[in-house]
């Protein structure tokens, strides 16, 4: 049998990068300042990083080399020997909710053998997604939300009313939200953070069947990876508003701008999820502080080994 390229221990390690992000951001929750929160958690994830024995590319990081200087897409981090990898990264997802100490903030990042993951700008993406258990094509991007409600609850034995769907709750997506009231779809809106709001429709106890609704492409990236993780089914596509935006995607390598991507093309090798909360959220906890320790938790998940840790750390503050 073929040694998978990221094996647990590799894991376990590569996990330290997102929880040095989640505790550097955490000491500025509740503080107001998105940049500066934001900041810490790239800081020390990208030190972090660049203490591991890998050869990494990020593929998904703060933006373009011009706009951002560090973890930048493109940038290689690493300390020159081990597997090659490409690294999808979100130091702080939810920046929002860290300044303002609500809950949902995170820390995440993927991983992948070189080439795995698509290499998605930084533009927004429809999204549809559902956990697993479910035949291929039960879900269609193309179709009305209405009616993937009804597809799905077909597949599940229940009636529409029993559905929930996620979505973020934006003015953009007022007519989706009402086409799924009217089909009496039970809607669970959420301020930020749409890849915990992805992730849940794998966890039948937070009532989530169904995410549905555009956020960040680079979000989708990372969401697909923790569903190819643990099952399900995702499909995007890119959503190209103007010439600036056009020009990310041909940058980025994509050519078909209309093409509908599912899972396996998001992520078209075994991958790893990682992700830490910074304020406690449904999906982990987040971290704390006390007596001189610090505490954090993380959800890692490797489809290469189809291994799920949820650990809890404790370690003294530095």
């Amino acid at each position: 049998m073929k040694r998978p390229v990221i094996g647990d221990d590799l894991a376990l390690a590569l996990a330290r990068a997102p929880m040095a992000a989640a505790i550097a951001a955490a000491k500025l929750v509740g503080r107001g300042d998105e940049r500066a929160a934001d900041q810490a958690a790239v800081d020390a994830m990208r030190a972090t990083l660049n203490t591991l024995a890998i050869r990494g590319r990020v593929v998904i990081g703060e933006g373009e080399r011009d706009n951002a200087p560090m973890l930048y897409v493109g940038e290689e981090v690493g300390a020159g020997d081990g597997p090659e990898l490409d690294i999808a990264t979100d130091p702080l997802e939810g920046t929002t909710l860290a300044a303002k100490a609500k809950g949902n903030a995170l820390s995440v990042a993927a991983f992948a053998p070189r080439g795995g993951l698509l290499h998605a700008p930084d533009v927004y993406m429809d999204k549809i997604a559902i956990g697993p258990g479910y035949e291929n094509g039960i879900i269609d991007l193309d179709r009305g939300v209405d009616e993937n409600v009804i597809a799905l609850a077909r597949a599940k034995g229940v009636k529409p009313e029993a559905i929930g769907v996620c979505v973020l709750d934006r003015p953009r997506h007022a007519g989706t939200i009402e086409k799924l009231r009217d089909v009496g779809a039970r809607v669970h809106l959420i301020g930020d953070g749409d890849i915990t709001g992805v992730i849940n429709c794998a966890k039948p106890e937070t009532g989530i069947d169904m995410y549905v609704g555009s956020g960040g492409a680079p979000e989708g990236v990372l969401a697909a990876t923790a569903l190819k993780c643990v099952g399900g089914q995702f499909q995007g596509r890119l959503v190209i508003r103007n010439d600036d935006e056009r020009a990310r995607a041909e940058r980025a390598g994509i050519g078909d701008l209309k093409r509908r991507y599912t899972l396996g093309e998001l992520v078209s090798d075994h991958a790893l999820f990682v992700a830490v909360g910074v304020t406690p959220g449904s999906l982990v906890g987040g971290v704390s502080f006390s007596g001189g320790n610090v505490q954090a938790h993380a959800l890692i998940l490797n489809s290469a080994t189809q291994t799920k840790f949820e650990l809890t750390i404790k370690q003294p503050e530095r």
